[in-house]
């Protein structure tokens, strides 16, 4: 997972997101007024994964004001002013996501991580593709296998949500964060047909002040 270090200003977010594009981009100008995907990719860090662009953008110029997140997404190109219309994502408490959040949406989901140390203090199994020749078939596999997994509280409630990250990441600190991903489904067990449960596939994090 990534941490990211907010804009400070316009001025700041301008010239970082308005770079050019990577060398091979050679139709994308720096300093021309437009911020193209390939300009938000290479400072995200992504190649074509459009909706993990926007989430990097929205925590990116979280600490601006509405006028001035406002004056950059203007400056985004028409096709990716659409696509940051699709993929903004929702802010949430953790006592909210559960009920309010939208299965494969993004969401910025604000509170304090602790790390579930152990096979034994949790459950919850994900889908996932597995590829034979050309034949797609499905599995079901305990989230904790392929994840770090945390609970995240709020400061309002004692109703935590799960965040998770690939393994080998970073460990989240254990203070209030702000958490940037992508909500998926989450069954209590390898037998449940419908999802009861939530969580986050987190990408960034940020600091809060």
């Amino acid at each position: 997972m990534t941490k990211i270090e907010p804009y400070k200003n316009t001025e700041e977010a301008l010239s970082k997101l308005d770079n050019g594009g990577r060398f091979y981009n050679i139709l994308t100008k720096a300093d021309d007024g437009i911020i193209s995907k390939a300009e938000l990719g290479k400072v995200g860090g992504v190649f074509n994964d459009k909706q993990q662009m926007i989430l990097f953008l929205e925590l990116s110029i979280t600490k601006l004001t509405e006028e001035k997140k406002h004056l950059i997404i203007s400056k985004l190109e028409e096709n990716l002013q659409k696509v940051y219309l699709k993929y903004k994502p929702t802010e949430l408490l953790p006592s909210e996501a559960n009920e309010k959040g939208i299965i494969a949406s993004n969401a910025i989901i604000t509170g304090i991580p602790k790390l579930t140390a152990s096979k034994s203090n949790f459950t919850g199994f994900i889908m996932i593709p597995i590829m034979t020749g050309n034949v797609t078939t499905f599995t079901m596999i305990p989230l904790i296998d392929v994840y770090d997994v945390y609970e995240i509280r709020d400061e309002i409630s004692d109703k935590n949500f799960l965040i998770a990250h690939a393994k080998g990441s970073t460990k989240l600190p254990e203070r209030k964060i702000k958490v940037a991903g992508v909500l998926k489904e989450l069954k209590s067990s390898k037998n449940e047909k419908k999802a009861s449960k939530k969580f986050l596939e987190a990408v960034y994090h940020m600091d809060i002040d």
